[in-house]
């Protein structure tokens, strides 16, 4: 039987029972997604050689993929979703059977009514009119829209997005022709007026109840930011199925919040900041960025290339913050399709995180940053790179030259800025 490269998504939502599962012609299999309403449960992935199956058949891989969610807003106290990379302690959980038998198993979720805060959405663009116009559109479609909708316009030639943009009522337009990512999102936060500031890209989609999980979020007073489940728009590509293998923004579907605890647990290693969520669905309190800065615009697309929004999580809980993930806020995401988009977007991943060690270390003097970066780096791509040689090539190592290339190109990108902000303290003295 021959099978594609990608997948066919299907949202199922349960609440409407649990259908059969038809032949996926042309794909892989169907990356299945299911849902309570509103509300995302888990994933599963079915092989087009499984195919079809028959409620029945099904529904055992609803009932383990939805587990570890129902008893998170369940059983909280018996239950616990690990954190990544976390030392877990030992929970009692309980089993499958006492998770399915919960009755009403949602209504522990707090309605949006008891929401107050003002929200300010900012979406930072760059010569991508077409796809920034599906952004707005499905935001302004929700029947929960924000008190303002600031899009900052990052282009050297800004007229057809300017165009577009005022095309659409209750849309503000501002232009930031210095280039950079967090330039642009600084600029956002300078000309919001909202309580909770949430960014999103102009590659995704918005699910109509995403501020209601963004608000969500933030009912607990202790939380700075957070951050929401990332969706694909689509897995039809070779490049879209690696990504979503190996660099998925999916952090899955249970409520997690990164804390001081967790932060000091994972200190002397480096804390894996990244692990917290994405930056296409994020959200900050105001009053934090009077507290520990704005975002650093050495990093991000259009400067180091990456982990401006991961720098700033690892900032946030180094002063004893929290962040949270709520995997109620959904967004989909549409990835780069061609292999080549690909590999280019993993460089400067790579190089945006090693950009992003080093600029943590000058912060902080958490020595973890370097241990990652001199040790636990190179050890990971050792072993990649033996397991290439020695078990022969998997998809996983397609982007593996690009990433140590990425990693070596962040530490002369960090160097080559000091070296220039050093110069320019001896030009004016």
């Amino acid at each position: 039987m021959m099978t594609g490269t990608g997948w066919k998504i299907e949202q199922i939502d349960l609440q409407a029972g649990i259908p059969n599962m038809a032949l996926a012609d042309q794909y892989r299999g169907i990356y299945a997604v299911f849902w309570w309403g509103d509300i995302p449960l888990g994933h599963s992935k079915v092989l087009a050689t499984e195919l079809p199956l028959s409620s029945d058949q099904l529904r055992y891989r609803v009932a383990a993929a939805i587990a570890p969610a129902v008893a998170a807003y369940n059983l909280p106290e018996q239950f616990k979703a690990p954190l990544p990379h976390a030392i877990q302690t030992s929970t009692s959980t309980s089993n499958l059977e006492s998770i399915i038998k919960i009755d009403r198993p949602f209504d522990r979720l707090p309605d949006s009514s008891d929401f107050s805060d003002s929200i300010s959405v900012v979406i930072c663009t760059r010569d991508r009119p077409d796809q920034l116009e599906k952004c707005l559109r499905s935001l302004k479609s929700s029947p929960y829209p924000p008190q303002e909708i600031i899009v900052v316009d990052n282009a050297p030639h800004p007229e057809k997005t300017c165009q577009q943009v005022a095309q659409m009522p209750g849309v503000t337009y501002v232009l930031e022709p210095r280039p950079g990512l967090d330039i642009a999102r600084n600029t956002g936060i300078h000309h919001s007026m909202g309580d909770i500031i949430a960014f999103t890209d102009d590659d995704v989609e918005i699910h109509p109840n995403w501020l209601i999980g963004v608000q969500r979020a933030f009912t607990n007073p202790h939380v700075n930011a957070m951050t929401g489940l990332v969706l694909p728009v689509e897995i039809e590509t070779e490049a879209q199925d690696l990504f979503e293998e190996y660099w998925s923004f999916n952090r899955g579907y249970c409520r997690l919040e990164f804390d001081t605890q967790y932060f000091q647990q994972l200190k002397p290693w480096g804390v894996p900041a990244w692990c917290v969520g994405a930056g296409a669905n994020m959200a900050f309190r105001r009053s934090l960025f009077e507290q520990v800065g704005e975002f650093d615009e050495r990093l991000d697309v259009g400067a180091a290339g990456c982990s401006g929004d991961s720098e700033m999580w690892y900032r946030i809980m180094a002063t004893g913050g929290t962040c949270c993930y709520e995997p109620t806020a959904v967004v989909f995401h549409r990835h780069r399709r061609e292999l080549e988009g690909l590999k280019q977007q993993i460089f400067s991943y790579m190089r945006g995180h090693v950009a992003a060690l080093l600029i943590q270390f000058e912060r902080t003097g958490h020595w973890g940053n370097l241990r990652r970066l001199f040790l636990s780096l190179p050890q990971y791509y050792i072993k990649l790179l033996g397991q290439r040689y020695v078990k022969g090539y998997r998809p996983r190592h397609l982007t593996l030259f690009r990433e140590i290339r990425g990693c070596l190109s962040g530490i002369g990108f960090y160097l080559l800025d000091r070296f220039k902000s050093v110069f320019s303290l001896f030009s004016f003295s």
